[in-house]
């Protein structure tokens, strides 16, 4: 079942990333994005380089509101993303950060190889990586598929990494996040801004 669909194909200049999945779980667009961004196959939004000092930039973010339906719970869970970076490091998606009530859930990725990690509130996690750069300035679709016992990633449709770790229950208060932290200063937290370009993001609970 598809909770969130956003497939970001809006105008250029656009203030809202709509869902198409049926629930209405859209997202304020800050005005850093660039929305509308023709890639020649398909229309998505560009995430401008940011520097990794302060100050913070909340307009380099889209935000979409808390809603319970974003959030894992005990049961199975499903992201799937399409996006194209050259920068190494940066968090692509997720819904809250470490150290939140209810634990959180995220894709970044950190020198090239990308990770998908659910960690719960009592701070059981599970991790699946990509096992390869795939910040090589082409694009790539990345799959996780989390279960109560396990979490699984493909990427462009091929498995690549299977790691059987309980999770737990994952709720927790926050939006959910695309292109970096929300909750951060560049000093004692980086903001990890994502550098690139993302097609769409969708959420499904298998």
């Amino acid at each position: 079942m598809t909770i969130a669909n956003w497939r970001l194909n809006e105008a250029p200049n656009a203030s809202t990333a709509e869902d198409s999945g049926g629930n209405n779980l859209d997202g304020t667009v800050g005005n850093e994005v660039q929305t509308g961004v023709d890639f020649g196959s398909a229309t998505g939004y560009h995430f401008p380089a940011v520097s990794g000092s302060p100050p913070t930039h909340s307009e380099h973010l889209v935000q979409v509101p808390d809603n319970s339906r974003l959030d894992p719970g005990s049961g199975n869970f499903e992201v799937t993303l399409r996006f194209r970076t050259s920068q190494p490091s940066g968090n692509i998606v997720q819904k809250g950060q470490s150290g939140m009530t209810g634990g959180y859930w995220k894709f970044e990725s950190h020198e090239g190889v990308v990770t998908c990690l659910f960690r719960s509130g009592d701070g059981a996690q599970s991790t699946a990586t990509s096992r390869s750069i795939l910040t090589d300035g082409t694009w790539h679709n990345v799959t996780c598929t989390r279960t109560a016992q396990s979490v699984t990633m493909f990427v462009d449709g091929d498995w690549r990494d299977q790691r059987n770790n309980a999770t737990g229950s994952i709720a927790n208060s926050s939006p959910l996040v695309m292109g970096g932290k929300l909750f951060c200063n560049q000093i004692d937290v980086g903001c990890d801004y994502f550098s690139g370009d993302i097609d769409f993001v969708r959420i499904d609970k298998p």
